[in-house]
C-alpha cells in the first residue's frame, strides 16, 4: 500500500399494513380512526366514507389512501443503507462471464478473505457521496474533532477568510444552489455552528450502537446532512487558502500541494472554489487530489480499496497527508474512483 500521488434500507421498517380481507381492512380503519380522531388525515377519511359517492367503491379507495399514507411515512431519505454482506453484494452486482465481472468478483472477494472485511453499507450515489462516505465513519467511530476546530468558533471563520482580502466569497455556491451574496457568511455560520454541535454530541455518546442509531438518524434528514457536507466544503477552502498563502512564504506544505495548485483550474484558492468546490454537490463531486485535502482538513487517514484497479499496486491507495501517522484511519470502497461505500472492518 502507497501514498496516492496523482498521475498528470437504514430500513426503517415501518411494519406495512398486509391487509388480507376487505373485513380486516375495514375493522383497522375503524380502530385506527377512533385512536387518532383528532388527526385531519383521518378525519378527512371519515367524511369520505360517509359521502354517496365513497359507497360506490369503497375497499379500492381505502386501498389507495392507505398506500398513500404508508408510503409517506416510508418516503425517507436512505443516504446510507443497512449493513450488506461483502460477498454476497459483489456477486449479485457483478454476474456474468465477461472479464471485468470476472475481476470486480475478485476484488470483493479479497476484500473478504484477506482484509477480513465482512459487511459494507452502501451510500447513495450523489456529488456529495465521498463526503458522506467520510463524516458517517467519523461519526460512527467516534473520532475527536481536530485540534484546530475543536480550539476555536468556526462560526466566525467565513468573516475572517472575507478580511484576509478573499471578497469573492460571497460567489461561494451550496450545492445546487447558486449565487447568494451576501447570505452567504450568514447561511455557512449556522451551518459551521451545526457541523460542529453535530460532531460534538454524537462523539459524546459512547455506545456505540446508540452512536449508529444517532448518525442513521442524521444522516435520514436530507436538509441538516447537506448543511454539513457544505460545512466540510468551506473548512476544506479555509485550508486551501491557509496552505496557498503559506505556499507563497516559502513555508513548508503538505506535497499534495504542488499538485493542487499546479492545475490549470486551481492555481489559486478562488479558481479551486469556483472551479472545484462549487461543484461538489452539484454537477460533479470530490476528485483524488481533494480526498488529500479532505484527509488534511479533518486530520484523518483516508484507505481507499479501488476495486477497478485489483491486482495491481493500486488496489489499495492512502489519501494521507505526509508523515502524520498519528490520525485516525477510515476506510472506502470504490469501483470507479466516483462513488464511495463505506468497508466495515469495527465492531
Amino acid at each position: 500500500m502507497g501514498t496516492f500521488l496523482p498521475n498528470t434500507n437504514i430500513n426503517s421498517t415501518a411494519p406495512e399494513a398486509k391487509i388480507h380481507s376487505s373485513r380486516e381492512m375495514v375493522s383497522w380503519i375503524i380502530d385506527s380512526t377512533w385512536k387518532n380522531l383528532q388527526n385531519p388525515f383521518i378525519v378527512g377519511i371519515i367524511a369520505i366514507m360517509l359521502s354517496p359517492w365513497f359507497s360506490k367503491r369503497p375497499y379500492m379507495l381505502i386501498r389507495k389512501l392507505l398506500k398513500r399514507l404508508f408510503r409517506t411515512r416510508n418516503e425517507r431519505n436512505i443516504a446510507v443503507g443497512p449493513l450488506t454482506d461483502v460477498l454476497e453484494y459483489g456477486k449479485i452486482e457483478w454476474k456474468g462471464e465477461t472479464k471485468q465481472a470476472e475481476k470486480m468478483r475478485k476484488a470483493y472477494e479479497d476484500i473478504y478473505l484477506v482484509h477480513d472485511i465482512k459487511n459494507m453499507r452502501i451510500i447513495r450515489g450523489d456529488n456529495y457521496c465521498a463526503l458522506r462516505a467520510v463524516l458517517f465513519q467519523i461519526l460512527c467511530q467516534g473520532i475527536p474533532l481536530p485540534s484546530w476546530l475543536r480550539e476555536q468558533d468556526i462560526s466566525k471563520l467565513p468573516e475572517k477568510i472575507f478580511t484576509q482580502g478573499c471578497n469573492w466569497l460571497q460567489q461561494y455556491n451550496f450545492g445546487p444552489e447558486k449565487y447568494t451574496g451576501n447570505n452567504v457568511f450568514g447561511k455557512l455560520r449556522k451551518y459551521l455552528e451545526l457541523f460542529k454541535e453535530q460532531w460534538i454530541n454524537i462523539y459524546g455518546i459512547k455506545d456505540h450502537a446508540k452512536r449508529t442509531d444517532m448518525c442513521m438518524n442524521l444522516f435520514s434528514e436530507q436538509e441538516n446532512e447537506y448543511k454539513m457536507f457544505e460545512a466540510m466544503k468551506f473548512l476544506m477552502l479555509c485550508n486551501v487558502v491557509e496552505l496557498h498563502e503559506n505556499m507563497r512564504n516559502g513555508e513548508d506544505v503538505p506535497s499534495f500541494c504542488d499538485f493542487l495548485f499546479a492545475r490549470d483550474s486551481s492555481p489559486d484558492p478562488l479558481s479551486f472554489m469556483m472551479n472545484h468546490l462549487n461543484n461538489v454537490g452539484d454537477t460533479g463531486g470530490l476528485e483524488q487530489i481533494e480526498m488529500l485535502l479532505l484527509g488534511f482538513t479533518f486530520h484523518l487517514k483516508i484507505r481507499t480499496f479501488r476495486l477497478y484497479k485489483y491486482g495491481t499496486e493500486e488496489f489499495e491507495s492512502c489519501y494521507q497527508a505526509d508523515s502524520h501517522r498519528e490520525w485516525y484511519e477510515v476506510l472506502l470502497l470504490t469501483e470507479d474512483d466516483r462513488h464511495y461505500n463505506v468497508p466495515i472492518n469495527w465492531t
